[in-house]
């Protein structure tokens, strides 16, 4: 069984990725968070069609792009 707080973190996260879901997708996010609100665990099926559903929509920051915004201290090396 997966923690409650998975779950949870996985729902918040596609909760803005709403409108990009086709209708089965969107169906299926619906009963999640019904399941979610009644405050029942996922079972390893349902929890697995969450992760691809997270998976699909959201994409981490990538940092390494904000790098040119900040200044480097004169004694540090750049990055290569």
């Amino acid at each position: 069984m997966y923690s409650h707080r998975d779950q949870k973190k996985y729902l918040d996260a596609l909760k803005k990725f709403e409108r990009k879901f086709t209708r089965q997708e969107y169906d299926d996010y619906k009963i999640f968070i019904k399941r979610d609100k009644d405050e029942e665990e996922f079972d390893s099926v349902a929890m697995m069609r969450l992760k691809e559903l997270h998976d699909k929509y959201y994409k981490p920051v990538d940092t390494l792009k904000f790098d040119k915004f900040f200044k480097k201290s004169p004694g540090e090396e750049p990055d290569k």
